[in-house]
């Protein structure tokens, strides 16, 4: 039989040849494939957000300080970074079953060392394994979905795996705290023991590699060593300054500052020496590509805003609404039952729409969800408009990620899709740091603008602030203090109104900047490539 991957790069096959170039499909039914492939970039998902709320029982239990303790969130984030990518390469030269299996494994053995780690530089060597194996999942996953489905029915696929990406982060913080206050820290990695074990044996008797992916993996593969190098430098030294930045004062700091530098300067070089290497661990040509560019920087965008809008919301809630870390994840909850009802009816979308017609949809619902909250978020805001609030916040998020996901392989051959999803999940993943970056330094930035200008009006010669002063001392003398401490109270209570007053409004600060990203990127939208929802293509059997 001829070669049809072959056949698709040089031409048509001759004679009857042409009637046995058929689409490939997997032996078993597709849709366990998902489900399986799903629970295990499901679980990865989860394991990234859950650890955040149990920091302080790890520091304590490890005898480290907080801040060291970051280090075991930071070290899973480098490694992850630095695999992502990598990805790609790693499937096509060993095979993507292997490699998911290999992943799979060392996710799941490295979760049980974290359980049971000793000390502090214990569980952040076992961290960055874990990072390690878990950064193969996610791509590989989705690259397995691409050539199990036919593009017909591609949406449907990732719409059951973009409960992996929406969901996790959502439920894993909420996860993470009721692990930990009812019974250790050690167990939020132990849970990953029986999932991991299973899916592994799933994916042993269910996944298999397309034949064109088995004759590209029986190949001799140069390794770019100087390439791997590069990345690793690179996306490490990108990681901690977005992890550390704010923390250390950006560029005020002398660590920061030269690892910004060797950041940009190693990334600049990567990429210019992957674009014209012959065997590249990354395939940086495909940017050439008008529609992998726009998609790629719109799921960047998307990681931004998801993640920034998922630190933003409790954080306002528990520290300025007084609510406890269960309420605020109430209010988070209430948002992601309105995605798990969303995702179905957005894969069945994609069966009959343009995948960019929802997209469209998406950017402008995400931008109305902001502008929303610029006019909604207040401190007398109730549990029932911040839960609507919500709602509208992470609406658009199905509409975004499953139509992206779909979208990005459009006028690329199959042989791609590792490349391919190793890249949008790899700028997904680096959105969600530079989110939570940016997040964090508008909070505090606007936070001392706003407190600086309202200070001005509270002055001896303000009418409005004399009065209230005068307001507030004498309800305080006549609910039984001294005129003394009436006066010393009141200060302080105005002083702590204003405080708070100045980081509500630098929450709303935020809201603008996603705001105008989010109508910059709808606009953007309009120049995706069409798909055809019907088409029943699928990667070639040879």
């Amino acid at each position: 039989m001829a070669d049809s991957t072959d056949n698709i790069l040089t031409g048509p096959p001759q004679g009857g040849a042409a009637a046995l170039a058929l689409p490939w499909s997997p032996a078993h039914n597709p849709w366990l494939i998902a489900s399986v492939v799903a629970m295990s970039a499901f679980m990865e998902m989860l394991d990234a957000s859950i650890a955040n709320v149990a920091l302080p029982h790890m520091a304590g239990s490890l005898s480290s300080s907080t801040d060291e303790a970051t280090w075991i969130l930071t070290s899973y984030l480098v490694a992850n970074a630095i695999i992502l990518p990598l990805s790609g390469w790693i499937s096509n030269t060993i095979g993507r079953k292997k490699y998911f299996m290999l992943s799979l494994l060392l996710f799941t053995v490295s979760s049980v060392l974290c359980g049971i780690a000793p000390s502090l530089s214990a569980i952040i060597i076992f961290r960055v394994m874990q990072g390690a194996g878990g950064g193969g999942l996610q791509p590989v996953a989705q690259a397995i979905l691409a050539d199990t489905f036919p593009e017909s029915k591609r949406g449907q696929a990732f719409a059951l795996y973009g409960i992996t990406t929406v969901l996790a982060p959502i439920i894993g913080p909420t996860l993470g705290g009721w692990i930990t206050d009812n019974y250790s820290w050690r167990w939020i990695f132990f849970i990953n023991i029986p999932v991991g074990l299973v899916a592994l044996m799933l994916v042993h008797h269910l996944v298999e590699d397309p034949s064109y992916l088995r004759r590209m993996a029986q190949k001799l593969v140069k390794i770019d060593y100087i390439g791997i190098g590069l990345l690793a430098v690179g996306i490490a030294a990108l990681q901690v300054v977005l992890d550390k930045g704010q923390e250390d004062d950006w560029f005020g700091s002398h660590f920061i500052l030269a690892l910004a530098i060797i950041a940009a300067v190693t990334l600049v070089a990567l990429f210019i020496w992957e674009w014209f290497h012959d065997h590249p661990v990354i395939d940086v040509r495909l940017f050439k590509h008008f529609n992998f560019l726009t998609t790629n920087l719109m799921m960047f965008g998307f990681g931004v805003m998801m993640f920034g809008t998922l630190v933003m919301m409790p954080l306002y809630l528990q520290t300025l609404m007084g609510y406890t870390a269960e309420t605020a994840g109430l209010v988070l909850s209430f948002g992601g039952l309105f995605l798990l009802l969303e995702l179905p009816m957005v894969g069945w979308l994609l069966a009959k729409v343009q995948a960019r017609r929802l997209v469209h949809v998406g950017w402008a619902l995400m931008a109305l969800g902001m502008w929303y909250s610029t006019r909604m978020m207040d401190t007398l805001i109730s549990f029932h408009v911040a839960s609507w609030v919500r709602v509208l916040q992470v609406i658009g998020l199905p509409l975004l990620f499953v139509p992206l996901t779909t979208v990005v392989y459009v006028g690329l051959p199959a042989e791609k899709n590792n490349a391919i999803s190793a890249l949008i999940n790899f700028m997904r993943n680096i959105g969600m740091s530079f989110g939570t970056s940016i997040v964090t330094t508008i909070l505090a930035r606007r936070a001392q603008f706003h407190q600086q200008v309202l200070v001005l009006h509270l002055t001896p010669g303000n009418v409005f602030s004399s009065a209230a002063l005068e307001r507030l001392t004498q309800a305080l003398f006549h609910a039984g203090l001294s005129a003394s401490d009436a006066l010393h109270q009141a200060y302080g209570r105005i002083y702590h109104a204003l405080i708070v007053q100045s980081v509500s409004l630098a929450y709303i600060d935020a809201y603008h900047v996603f705001f105008v990203a989010a109508t910059v990127l709808f606009v953007l939208s309009f120049f995706l490539k069409r798909n055809e929802p019907r088409a029943p293509s699928g990667p070639m059997e040879g």
